[in-house]
């Protein structure tokens, strides 16, 4: 591998698709994978999700053309760097404020011939990527700083010039909860906080850095990416699950048809 796909995505003007995995699963991670995403990531920040298990939910996303990235639990180096180690081709990195603290998330994820301080053991990802992952470990490894505080906002202009940041996601919850004290995951009747993320697209699009934003539903999804987001989570594996089971044990119980559209008992 020479390039991120999620680059040649970007490059095309498509949105990328991606998913999310909070449930410590090799198996769940593997379905998610199998579903078609562009890229599945492992959250290890709010997911149940500690480092031995996500080597293997790594694994199974490896399994498909999905890109495996990781949201580490904190800007530390030593998590960002052994998740890089172990295959993953992207960081999400939460509640970064200033351009200091980007600069110190992006540096954890580059080598010293790209201005980092990454140390060098890519164990797994020299069997994914392949014996050139050093030579290309930059167009590899994809940088996402999370803006998701009135802070970040405020600082914007600073942290999106940051170079080697290569995106920035969005947490909507905790940006509305800085902002006015609580969670909102859609804004779709908040035309002030749409305000907000269009101030952090047009400030990403003048600098080349892509976009993201974590999404509660398709129709949010599509919202967002007709904004001119670059990147959209849907969901997350037990979002889905808790939707799905509770929609059929309702049917279930008074007497309707159910929603699940299951091709098997398993």
């Amino acid at each position: 591998m020479h390039e991120n796909p999620l680059k040649a995505i970007w490059k095309e003007g498509r949105t990328v698709v991606n998913g999310w995995c909070g449930i410590p699963s090799a198996w769940s991670a593997e379905l998610m994978a199998h579903a078609g995403y562009d890229s599945v990531t492992v959250d290890l920040q709010h997911g149940l999700i500690h480092y031995d298990a996500a080597v293997p939910m790594v694994q199974a996303i490896s399994t498909t053309a999905a890109v495996p990235l990781a949201r580490v639990p904190w800007n530390e180096p030593g998590i960002i760097m052994k998740m890089l180690d172990a295959g993953c081709f992207g960081i999400v990195c939460p509640m970064v404020n200033t351009r200091e603290e980007c600069e110190r998330f992006v540096g954890a994820c580059r080598y010293a011939d790209a201005g980092g301080y990454r140390s060098w053991g890519p164990v797994r990802a020299l069997v994914t990527a392949g014996p050139t992952y050093f030579a290309h470990a930059s167009d590899i490894v994809l940088t996402f700083a999370m803006i998701e505080t009135a802070q970040a906002i405020r600082n914007l202009d600073d942290i999106v010039s940051t170079p080697g940041l290569n995106a920035v996601y969005v947490g909507p919850s905790d940006l509305s909860l800085s902002i006015d004290g609580k969670p909102q995951g859609d804004y779709k009747d908040r035309p002030d906080l749409l305000d907000v993320l269009r101030r952090v697209v047009d400030a990403c699009d003048k600098r080349g850095v892509a976009t993201g934003i974590h999404c509660s539903s398709v129709d949010h999804a599509q919202r967002m990416a007709a904004m001119g987001f670059d990147f959209v989570t849907l969901l997350s594996d037990g979002a889905y699950l808790a939707a799905a089971v509770t929609a059929d044990v309702t049917a279930m119980r008074g007497g309707g048809a159910g929603t699940s559209a299951a091709k098997g008992p398993y």
